[in-house]
């Protein structure tokens, strides 16, 4: 025993040798560990001198938290499987000669300049162009979750539901027993929720529904509890699948504040969007493969959850005459990204988009963290006389992610463009739409962590209706809004432009 107390009392000693040890030596630590961070992985010089500033200014534990973040992904094929590449590969290929041959193209003919949109989105993704669709939009998150729960209650054959956050408030208990009973009827009911997302659901409501029937899968699972070691790299998207002929995709999660019941957040103003037609085995793929890498159930083993017959490819590559199963004809590709993609599919989408505009740009997001390359398009489109319009909550959720974001806003104004801050409540909306002809509307939020850091869906439109739906709902929202004028913007505290400065310098972290 008294051994065993020796050595206890050593450990103390010997840790704040090491300690000393590492004081006396610091400056050959941060020059080993800076050299790790410069080439160990090839990032965004922005990103590695952001971090090398925090090596500086808080030596090791800088290097800890570079790890604890800054996992890279781009080398791992995550959501790779054999079956769905091998039936979408025949399908974009058709449809890419199909769209250099001209024997389809998209109805309108103001659309011409996008094809090269549509074919980017095709070769680089696989997003084939579905046109038989049919688009709904939600701006009230009760409207939303009661016309989903409708749905979920009419479901015959399966339920497919994946969401960020899931939290167990009124809203996740109204649609608890829907599930349930849904599961008890012999419907096919799974769930998948991102672990940082949904780390404050409680294990019994898990094993609850478990029980009656129902699947559960947690991305990237906490370990030790609620011990998250990937703050960043997370699951982002937002997607319900019912039986194939229903979709839902956008900003909502699953909370009583997105149902304008918290307090703290007042009226909750989001956009999401449901769909019926041929885009939603596009997102029944994408919940498919985050479902396969979280829970190692192959679903594209099962033909039947993406309307295949014979072996065809979930999607059809005819857009030019499309079967009429809704009454509109909505051209649609649904679109993805992630840390786990060598290219940035959504934030190049916002791109075109910019650069093509000629007339107008609305961009509704709550965080404004625009890369070089997003800036700089937006404010050529400025300069050239395009309207250029940015809508951001007028308080923040994030502080930092806020902040940074007003600094933003200053580059835009001083090129012309208009800038307003929501004060109904909290914007959520995630959506850009340009010159009333095409929209991109999803998860994604229009700052680098969606850009690079999590895994996002949208739906990139083309259609002059649902873009003009989107835009009016833009412009109504404005009647709620204060525009930040330059006289109003140069007036701010000096208080406000160091907050704005210091979140700006920390901006490739956010």
């Amino acid at each position: 025993m008294e051994v065993i107390w020796e050595i206890l009392e050593q450990i103390p000693r010997q840790s704040f040798q090491v300690w000393l040890w590492m004081m006396d030596h610091l400056l050959y630590i941060n020059l080993f560990l800076s050299v790790l961070i410069v080439f160990f992985q090839r990032r965004d010089p922005k990103a590695v001198w952001t971090w090398l500033l925090a090596l500086y200014f808080v030596p090791i534990f800088g290097f800890l938290l570079y790890l604890l973040l800054c996992q890279d992904f781009r080398k791992n094929r995550m959501f790779r499987v054999k079956e769905v590449e091998d039936r979408l590969r025949c399908s974009v290929k058709t449809q890419e000669e199909a769209i250099w041959d001209r024997t389809v193209r998209l109805h309108d003919m103001r659309y011409l300049e996008y094809e090269n949109l549509v074919l980017y989105n095709l070769e680089t993704s696989g997003a084939v162009l579905t046109d038989d669709n049919q688009v709904d939009i939600f701006t009230d998150g009760k409207e939303k979750f009661n016309d989903l729960i409708g749905e979920l209650e009419q479901a015959r054959e399966y339920i497919h539901i994946q969401y960020y956050i899931i939290k167990n408030d009124q809203v996740f208990r109204r649609i608890i027993p829907v599930l349930k009973k849904k599961a008890a009827e012999g419907v096919e009911v799974r769930i998948l929720c991102d672990g940082m997302g949904g780390r404050f659901m409680p294990k019994r409501v898990w094993r609850e529904l478990e029980a009656s029937g129902v699947k559960v899968g947690e991305f990237f699972p906490a370990i030790l509890g609620r011990l998250q070691l990937r703050v960043n790299y997370r699951n982002h998207r937002k997607i319900v699948v019912i039986d194939g002929r229903i979709g839902y995709v956008g900003g909502f999660n699953i909370g009583r504040e997105y149902i304008s019941e918290d307090p703290g957040f007042g009226y909750w103003r989001d956009t999401h969007l449901k769909l019926r037609g041929s885009a939603v085995y596009s997102l029944q793929i994408r919940f498919a493969l985050d479902w396969n890498y979280a829970v190692k159930e192959n679903l594209f083993k099962e033909g039947r959850y993406f309307g295949l017959h014979d072996g065809q490819s979930p999607d059809r590559s005819d857009v030019s005459a499309p079967p009429d199963r809704t009454g509109r004809h909505v051209a649609v590709q649904i679109i993805s990204s992630g840390p786990d993609a060598s290219n940035r599919q959504i934030r190049n989408n916002y791109l075109q988009l910019f650069n093509k505009a000629k007339k107008h740009i609305y961009i509704q997001t709550p965080y404004f963290v625009p890369d070089d390359a997003v800036l700089s398009a937006l404010k050529m489109a400025a300069e050239s006389g395009v309207d250029v319009r940015l809508m951001i909550p007028c308080k923040p959720d994030h502080p930092f992610v806020y902040w940074a974001s007003y600094s933003y806003v200053g580059d835009l104004l001083a090129v012309g463009a208009r800038c307003y801050t929501y004060e109904n409540g909290f914007l959520h909306a995630k959506v850009v739409t340009a010159d009333g002809l095409v929209s991109c509307c999803g998860t994604a939020n229009m700052d680098i962590r969606s850009f690079e850091l999590n895994f996002e869906v949208n739906a990139t439109i083309f259609d002059p209706e649902t873009t003009g739906r989107l835009e009016q709902a833009f412009l109504k929202d404005l009647d709620h809004c204060l525009e930040i004028t330059k006289e109003r913007y140069r007036a701010r505290s000096m208080w406000i432009r160091g907050k704005e400065q210091c979140s700006r310098l920390l901006s490739p972290l956010l």
